[in-house]
């Protein structure tokens, strides 16, 4: 494992595999690196891989924690600034150029990192999960989550974003039984950071049209053949709204996508390399 350190003075966990270009894994929600663990392997034989804990996860510090007091804005943007600091810190450790991948909440965090000029040679995106509707859910679930945050009551923040994300109430209450629970409400705290990325405190997670349509990156943006009809229209939109963006589909996949079927499509998508063997 290595170290980086961001502008704020956070240590960031990392770890570097494989040669060639180097591309950095930025994890979803409720996850910490090694959710990227398996895609790291698959991706070292193209790239020099860096998957690296975002703050307050695994074994990266968080030393200016989320503001969750202040007005939704001002703690969204400051902490969207923060992780963006962090991102460009690991680009910097990768040689100061990169290609970044980021799944889900993570992928919002890769583009607005990339409109706040980190230096990136191109980007992917799988299934960013922004709002398909006009953002009131969006802005009453972060109004409830950092509610529970404030209140120290870690465990039904961490079942709330289950719950939002689509996953059954019955199969929520199970896994708060299971011995691995503790490690899922551990990663409560940094939930404001996925919401933040995602602007649910502002917007309400709709995607950002207008600010996103000045950014030029080579953009990559995936969707699963096997996920529901609002991430393809996600997708769909980001694709319209990113200038030189391209939408493909990964066939059989859907938000847990298996890292086999998705490194050759970051390969072929990113290197031009039309062998999908890796």
């Amino acid at each position: 494992m290595e170290h980086v350190t961001s502008a704020d003075g956070t240590v960031l966990a990392l770890e570097r595999a494989g040669s060639g270009p180097a591309i950095v894994l930025v994890c979803g929600a409720i996850s910490d690196r090694s959710a990227n663990a398996a895609l790291a392997g698959e991706l070292a034989g193209h790239f020099t891989v860096y998957n690296y804990d975002r703050r307050g996860r695994g074994g990266s510090g968080n030393a200016t924690p989320y503001r969750l007091e202040a007005p939704a804005q001002e703690a969204g943007e400051e902490a969207l600034a923060r992780e963006a600091e962090d991102l460009a810190a690991v680009v910097a450790a990768a040689g100061g150029r990169a290609y970044a991948y980021g799944i889900s909440s993570g992928g919002a965090l890769v583009l607005e990192a990339a409109a706040r000029g980190v230096e990136l040679a191109g980007v992917a995106v799988y299934e960013c999960p922004y709002s398909p509707g006009n953002g009131e859910e969006g802005r009453a679930y972060y109004a409830e989550l950092t509610r529970l945050l404030r209140e120290g009551r870690g465990g039904e923040a961490a079942a709330l974003f289950l719950t939002v994300a689509g996953t059954p109430e019955a199969q929520v209450e199970q896994m708060r039984r299971e011995p691995y629970w503790p490690q899922v409400e551990a990663l409560a705290p940094s939930l404001p950071y996925d919401s933040a990325a995602l602007g649910h405190g502002t917007c309400g997670g709709v995607f950002p049209v207008e600010r996103m349509a000045s950014l030029a990156v080579p953009a990559l943006v995936l969707s699963g053949g096997a996920s529901p009809r609002f991430f393809h229209d996600a997708a769909r939109l980001i694709t319209a709204t990113l200038a030189g963006a391209r939408h493909e589909v990964v066939a059989g996949q859907d938000h847990q996508v298996r890292a086999a079927a998705l490194a050759p499509v970051l390969v072929a998508g990113l290197l031009g390399k039309t062998d999908r063997s890796v």
